[in-house]
């Protein structure tokens, strides 16, 4: 955080120099750095949210679950900090030109946030802490998304770490208890605000079905989620990879909105000695490992991570992508997986990766077009785990799988979802088709087509493309640029 000058001795008591708290990705009353140090340093402590209209503007649907869940989770948050006494003033605007005016309106010497690490966002945070300087009021800017930020692990060399297990390797070896210790704060400090909350309407936004997912927004769904997994991390590492079964944490979208603290999270992994908790503390590294390549290399946003790999020719295929998108490619998991996306908002992991596979190796188009699909559908998110998981799977990215390693979506299925009822759920087309042929139901004769009340072509499509001669053809582009062959 910026070094500031303690102004509270030279003040009056009676009337104590005030701060503002900025609340983003960090909805949370509770462990939250900032506002922890924004109390610690000031005697009136004010607290703001902004409904950002250049984020808001920029979504293409008016009825966006990301959207009903921010907006649950702050109306939570404000009677949260109601009752330690103090306040939340819920603005709609520019977070940019908002900021600016509401510490202007206020009076206040400083406002403090928690760092975020988005190009977007620090462009934004720029433009803010410029606008303040000019009114004389500082921004101060804390460590609380993440565990370690930046450049906190270089390599031996000095460098950021572009491999994964390096990265995790050091970042459990740096992992001491003050960096998980957690925020405590005298909310005494905090000032009442009579500012009523805009309704979602108000807003421009609509209801959506978030309630009846079963997603609880807010701290207390944060703690219902956790409290639920907490019995099942032990067995993280059996029961992740399949759809079917209740294996995730169901946490991440309250990770992307900071309704939780990572911080929590990592006590509790580590606190657990078991198999699963070790599986479940290495997928929050990952999550840490992208935040870090996201901040040290920004260029990964809209471009190959590996220079090599940028200009990739992929076919430009609007009816393929179409396809893809909205679950007629043939092939029943990358079907069903992209069915969850559009119902829920949510793809399991496992399936994010054979999704992403098959567009980029099975279809040919650039995982650019697939990494913005997801980016406008999944409630949980966030640039640098989006952008990474991608660059993975199209191998461009840092510790990619290697290029001629390609997912075989028919056994992929028969793995993970061995009976097909992840299938069977969101394609209930294939309802009736036997578990021995629901991966590959192109091979149904035309006898058992008619038993399963399933004709091919008809009530479920054949196969866009043939795996084997698509397997070829990815092989010999990544070639051409890997080797500079012809």
């Amino acid at each position: 955080m910026s070094a500031m000058t303690n102004t509270a001795a030279s003040t009056p008591a009676h009337n104590p120099p005030a701060a503002l708290f900025w609340f983003r990705r960090d909805l949370r009353d509770d462990d939250n750095a900032g506002l922890c140090q924004a109390l610690a340093r000031y005697g009136r402590v004010f607290c703001v949210f902004v409904f950002d209209t250049d984020i808001l503007d920029a979504l293409p649907h008016r009825s966006d679950r990301r959207v009903e869940f921010i907006w649950k989770s702050v109306t939570e948050l404000k009677a949260a900090l109601e009752r330690r006494g103090g306040g939340l003033r819920v603005l709609h605007g520019p977070a940019r030109q908002r900021i600016p005016e509401c510490a202007e309106t206020l009076g206040v010497a400083a406002v403090f946030a928690n760092r975020d690490y988005e190009p977007s966002a620090l462009e934004r945070d720029a433009q803010v802490a410029a606008a303040l300087a000019k009114r004389g009021v500082g921004f101060h800017t804390c460590l609380d998304q993440v565990i370690f930020e930046r450049q906190d692990l270089l390599t031996q060399a000095g460098r950021p770490y572009t491999v994964f297990t390096p990265y995790r390797n050091a970042w459990l070896r740096a992992l001491g208890p003050e960096r998980v210790s957690p925020c405590l704060a005298a909310y005494g400090h905090l000032v009442p605000d009579p500012c009523p909350m805009p309704s979602l309407k108000a807003l421009g936004f609509e209801v959506t079905n978030l309630s009846a997912l079963g997603i609880e927004p807010g701290m207390s769904g944060a703690q219902r989620t956790l409290d639920d997994f907490l019995p099942r991390m032990s067995r993280y590492h059996e029961l992740r990879d399949y759809p079917s079964r209740r294996g995730g944490s169901g946490l991440s979208v309250h990770l992307r909105f900071g309704t939780l603290s990572i911080r929590h999270l990592v006590r509790l992994a580590r606190a657990e000695d078991s198999p699963g908790a070790r599986v479940w503390l290495n997928e929050l590294v990952w999550r840490e490992f992208y935040f870090s390549i996201l901040a040290n290399f920004p260029h990964v946003v809209g471009h190959a991570f590996k220079p090599e790999f940028e200009s990739l020719a992929f076919d430009d295929n609007p009816d393929l992508f179409d396809a893809w998108r909205t679950g007629r490619t043939g092939y029943p998991i990358v079907d069903a997986a992209m069915q969850q996306l559009l119902q829920t908002g949510f793809m399991h992991n496992r399936l994010r990766m054979i999704s992403a596979s098959f567009l980029v190796k099975d279809l040919g188009i650039d995982w650019r077009w697939g990494e913005r699909h997801f980016a406008e559908h999944l409630n949980d998110f966030d640039l640098a785990a989006n952008n990474g998981g991608w660059q993975w799977s199209a191998s461009t990215g840092c510790d990619a799988q290697p290029w001629f390693r390609i997912f075989n979506p028919t056994t992929q299925s028969q793995r993970f979802d061995p009976e097909g009822g992840f299938i069977r759920h969101y394609l209930p087309q294939l309802a009736a088709v036997p578990s021995r042929r629901i991966h590959a139901p192109w091979m149904l004769s035309p006898l058992e087509q008619q038993a399963a009340g399933c004709i091919i072509g008809r009530d479920y499509p054949a196969p866009v493309v043939d795996h084997g001669a698509a397997r070829e053809r990815t092989l010999r582009r990544y070639q051409r640029e890997h080797l500079g062959s012809p």
